[in-house]
């Protein structure tokens, strides 16, 4: 330890003593274990040798504390550089990687679809604290919008399109409200209210056309997901009334039962949202919104657990 990093960590005390939850989620996993994960997306590893790469822990982290505070590549940079207790949930490195090195590092998680790895890794770790799905889960969607531009409507917004406005992004309307982007789908586990499993969709996508649930669960479910049938072993979705076919006594009561479980899933979108500030996005493509959307779920379930194992 050289006399800076002494002299910060004294800085980061003072910190900790009242209070830092970053410091708190840090130590809930054990991030090594997304080491191998990483480390195939680089060369340098091989008898080829070549420049060495950002440390892997490093790079993760750095992508979670981007989602949990809501910063741009140019941000984090600027943040961690600046800040002591991000620079203690980074573990006080020598050097913070530039805008460019996070930017990268995104891309090359699309290219080699390492989503999927990394969040079944996080899951088994939280299998592992005993958070195994017992009584039931939750699903559930929320829009995540994005910028539309002010191009006209028919012009290109595919790959070859030439804009920086959203090019996969769609609009719909719900009630008398516009929205434009994308959706994220999440399946809640019921006791622990951590995301288990999650999707991105643009917005225009029906909530019911994505099923998460799978045999053995109980699933909750709003009306939106009425008359879709499910994986899931039983199916607790909310009934609606259709014309000249008003709901009886019976449904009623059983929405309301089922309503009082299926509002809990609210929890993860309220901090990803109001707390993370990752309810707008910035992005243009629904690969790029998909891995800011793992990256929120990861921090919402190490926020979660935090106040599970800590409370």
């Amino acid at each position: 330890m050289n006399f800076t990093s002494f002299i910060l960590r004294q800085s980061y005390q003072k910190i900790a003593d009242l209070g830092d939850r970053l410091g708190e989620i840090e130590k809930l996993i054990d991030w090594s274990q997304f080491v191998p994960i990483i480390s195939e997306l680089y060369s340098d590893n091989l008898v080829n040798g070549g420049r060495p790469h950002t440390d892997e822990i490093l790079l993760i982290k750095i992508l979670v504390l981007q989602q949990w505070h809501g910063l741009s590549d140019y941000e984090i940079e600027k943040q961690a550089n600046d800040r002591v207790s991000f620079q203690n949930f980074l573990g006080f490195p020598d050097t913070i990687p530039d805008r460019s090195t996070v930017w990268r590092f995104r891309e090359r998680l699309i290219k080699h679809n390492k989503e999927e790895a990394i969040w079944t890794e996080l899951q088994r770790q939280i299998d592992l604290l005993g958070f195994q799905i017992k009584r039931g889960v939750i699903q559930d969607a929320s829009f995540i919008t994005s910028d539309p531009g002010h191009a006209r409507a028919d012009k290109p917004r595919g790959e070859a399109a030439k804009t920086r406005r959203s090019k996969d992004g769609t609009w719909v309307k719900k009630g008398n409200k516009s929205y434009f982007g994308f959706k994220l789908h999440t399946i809640v586990d019921k006791e622990s209210q951590i995301i288990r499993r999650f999707d991105t969709s643009t917005a225009s996508l029906h909530d019911s056309q994505i099923d998460l649930s799978k045999s053995g669960e109980t699933v909750y479910r709003d009306r939106g997901y009425f008359g879709v049938r499910t994986e899931a072993s039983i199916d607790k979705t909310m009934k609606k009334a259709s014309r000249n076919k008003p709901l009886s006594i019976k449904d009623k009561r059983r929405n309301k039962a089922i309503s009082r479980v299926r509002c809990l899933v609210e929890r993860p979108y309220a901090v990803i949202k109001r707390v993370f500030h990752a309810g707008h996005i910035l992005v243009s493509t629904i690969a790029r919104v998909n891995i800011k959307n793992i990256f929120s779920c990861f921090s919402y379930n190490l926020y979660r657990l935090s106040s599970l194992c800590y409370s």
